[in-house]
């Protein structure tokens, strides 16, 4: 029944440095720079790239690798001083990026530079000649500079600089597993992603069983993920200063690594942490400070429970691992802060809690979609309107992204703004479509907007381009309104077409959104029926049209979440937001409505006051007895003075009083400021003043003006 959802596209960094590992997995040093030197080029769209190595002669770069270039452009790179002005010189003295808006006598207009980072300072540079002078963003820098950590892990088994002995050599385990952990980082999503990816990938190989990863957040050190640690330690550790004289700080004051074999070593350089070392169960630690975009951001501590000894292969291997993490951690936490912005502007758009109201009961899920940092379009929300109705909506901005997220909430605010003034649906959607229109031609939405009246128990509702209502019914029968959709909104021309239902009592309407029902691997209609039968399954296993002793809001949670864990098992690939929103519907009891026809003449002021004081006496509502009158006397009077009949009362008990005038003026009354001297004027002041709220709606026929009152509670 479930279909499975595709797997989105490959991140293009991911892709690169997966090629990288797959076509360097057992080649030379040399080999795997000139792979390097071509996925760094295309991925910045240069006209070539280069890689320099720190000669064994102190004072000179030379080159090592290259591609693009032409033997007259690479004459200028092929050897360079070390202290001289040319990117991948000052690449090398800084540690940091570098970027020229000059080609360095080559038919370019720009150079980037990166550090290939070593176990004690920079051992070479990675540059990219460009075309164009525009630097590169930070998505571009983070990627190049993966590139050259994974380049520099491969210095290991390079011949020295410009030796042309070029023979393969197996890779170390090490290094292939240097390899996978390069395309897992580039693959990591999340700081948490980051942090497993050096779990998994990082302590096998070298045998350790402890592992912290700690970031810098206003100048203290905060864990991010630990392994191999028990609660009281990492408790003992957590928030450290940077001030504070530890291995941690020590390796980032210094931005070098420190390698301890054993517990007298590690306690040698820093004798007062004894205790810490002693309840930590460790005898041998790798603290590699995580240096990014040129500032340390936190530290990476690998640690074994037996004392070790680390050759220079390895101290090699997990200095470089230190330059691939801090690359990975940076921007997986820019990814984390963006997702962080994103999923509290999407929270703030959504209605935080629906309202419990005497016409229905409801209960919604929002489901992100799973892959990306994207919010999306996709909306829900439940108004209160006037005569106890309520407005259901269900819509959805085309497109994933924060500025979809914020246009969602634009037009959520219009509905409701719209909802508040008693539009009936079809001029509603009409103004929503022109308010959409006018963002742009590249904008579209859908939108489902149904009004239900619990005394006539009528569902009126408009749709445009939105999946339609699905209505079951307590005897298990389920309805799917067979009407066509309008087109979206913003590509629409009003008219939009009114539809009506009327529902039995205790209805169970189900809205959503196509996230929930339409996938790559199935269409719309079949994803309805398979909405149709999750929840009339969920409906049946839980017995939910007779049974009565479950809380309705609790009962309707819990089959909103059998619904969308059955249609959306894996949540996580996602690729599309989903909304569900079921409302149990309730008939107004016909005790709690009373309805008077009033003469059209001035007769109708006093019959409408005795029709108040009998009702609301039945009602043991005796107490609202004045003010009622009052109001309903202006109201009738207004009516019999300015429009025309027939004048009808309907009185309604609800959580409030609620009392309706109705006449066939289309005509609005508005509230006038009567100046002391006017004798007229104040009728609607005193509505307003003696009434909760009041206002009116537009019928096929006249108008309505209603008055809602709180009930006293005894």
């Amino acid at each position: 029944m479930n279909a499975a959802v595709p797997s989105p596209p490959e991140h293009p960094a991911a892709a690169r440095l997966r090629l990288l590992e797959a076509e360097a997995e057992h080649a030379p040093a040399a080999t795997a720079f000139d792979l390097a030197v071509q996925q760094a080029a295309a991925a910045l769209g240069g006209i070539g790239a280069l890689i320099h190595l720190v000669d064994s002669e102190p004072d000179e770069l030379r080159l090592t690798a290259s591609c693009g270039l032409g033997p007259n452009s690479l004459e200028t790179w092929t050897k360079l001083p070390s202290n001289g002005l040319a990117a991948p010189a000052r690449a090398v003295r800084s540690g940091k990026r570098v970027w020229r808006d000059d080609g360095m006598g080559t038919p370019a207009a720009g150079t980037a530079t990166v550090p290939l980072p070593g176990p004690q300072g920079p051992v070479g540079a990675l540059t990219v000649i460009t075309l164009g002078r525009i630097e590169p963003d930070r998505e571009r820098w983070l990627f190049l500079e993966a590139v050259a950590v994974w380049a520099a892990a491969h210095t290991i088994n390079a011949p020295a600089a410009g030796s042309a002995d070029r023979r393969r050599q197996p890779a170390s385990t090490a290094e292939l597993r240097m390899n996978e952990l390069t395309v897992a980082l580039a693959e990591a999503v999340t700081s948490q992603d980051v942090v497993r990816a050096v779990q998994e990938r990082v302590l096998p190989p070298f045998g350790a069983d402890g592992m912290l990863v700690e970031v810098i957040e206003r100048d203290r050190l905060h864990i991010l993920g630990s392994t191999g640690y028990s609660q009281a330690f990492l408790h003992a550790i957590e928030g450290v200063p940077l001030t504070t004289h530890t291995a941690a700080t020590t390796v980032l004051h210094a931005r070098s690594p420190r390698f301890a074999e054993s517990a007298d070593e590690f306690l040698h350089h820093f004798p007062q942490l004894e205790e810490l070392v002693h309840a930590s169960g460790k005898h041998a630690w790798a603290v590699l400070p995580l240096i990014a975009s040129g500032r340390p951001i936190g530290c990476c501590v690998v640690s074994f429970a037996h004392e070790r000894h680390f050759d220079h292969e390895q101290r090699a291997l997990l200095t470089a691992l230190s330059g691939l993490v801090a690359q990975a951690l940076e921007r997986a936490r820019l990814y984390d802060a963006e997702h962080a912005r994103a999923q509290n502007l999407q929270r703030g758009l959504l209605p935080r809690s629906l309202p419990a109201l005497p016409a229905i009961t409801a209960d919604a899920r929002y489901l992100p979609a799973g892959q990306g940092d994207e919010v999306g379009g996709d909306w829900y929300d439940v108004i209160t309107l006037s005569g106890d109705r309520v407005a259901l909506v269900a819509g959805d901005v085309m497109g994933h992204g924060i500025a979809e997220a914020a246009t969602m909430g634009r037009v959520r605010t219009a509905v409701r703004t719209l909802a508040d003034l008693d539009l009936p649906p079809d001029e509603l959607l009409a103004h929503l479509s022109d308010l959409v229109r006018g963002f742009g031609d590249d904008w579209y939405a859908t939108c489902l907007y149904a009004e239900y009246d619990p005394v006539t128990r009528l569902l009126t509702f408009c749709t445009a381009g939105h999946p339609l209502p699905l209505i079951f019914q307590p005897d298990g029968t389920v309805r799917r309104p067979e009407v066509d959709a309008d087109p979206p909104l913003g590509a629409a021309e009003p008219p939009f077409r009114t539809h009506e239902l009327h529902l039995p009592d205790e209805a169970l309407l189900v809205l959503c959104t196509d996230g929930l029902v339409e996938s790559a691997s199935r269409d719309i209609d079949e994803g309805l029926q398979l909405l149709e039968n999750a929840v009339s399954h969920a409906l049946a296993e839980r017995n939910y049209f007779r049974a009565r002793k479950e809380p309705r809001p609790l009962a309707l949670g819990q089959i909103c979440d059998d619904v969308m864990a059955e249609l959306l098992p894996d949540r996580e690939r996602t690729g599309d937001d989903a909304v569900l929103l079921l409302a149990h519907t309730h008939s107004t009891p016909a005790d709690d409505v009373a309805l008077f026809m009033l003469p059209d003449d001035p007769r109708a002021s006093g019959q409408a006051r005795r029709h108040v004081r009998e009702q609301l006496a039945q009602w043991d509502l005796a107490e609202l007895e004045m003010a009622t009158e009052l109001l309903v006397s202006e109201l009738v009077g207004n009516v019999t003075r300015h429009a025309p009949g027939p004048c009808r009362l309907r009185l309604l008990r609800s959580r409030t009083l609620i009392c309706e005038v109705y006449d066939g003026s289309p005509t609005t009354p508005r509230i006038r400021r009567a100046a002391q001297t006017d004798e007229g004027g104040r009728g609607l002041q005193l509505v307003a003043a003696l009434s909760r709220r009041w206002g009116t709606r537009f019928l096929a026929e006249g108008k309505c003006i209603w008055a809602e009152q709180e009930i006293p509670v005894l």
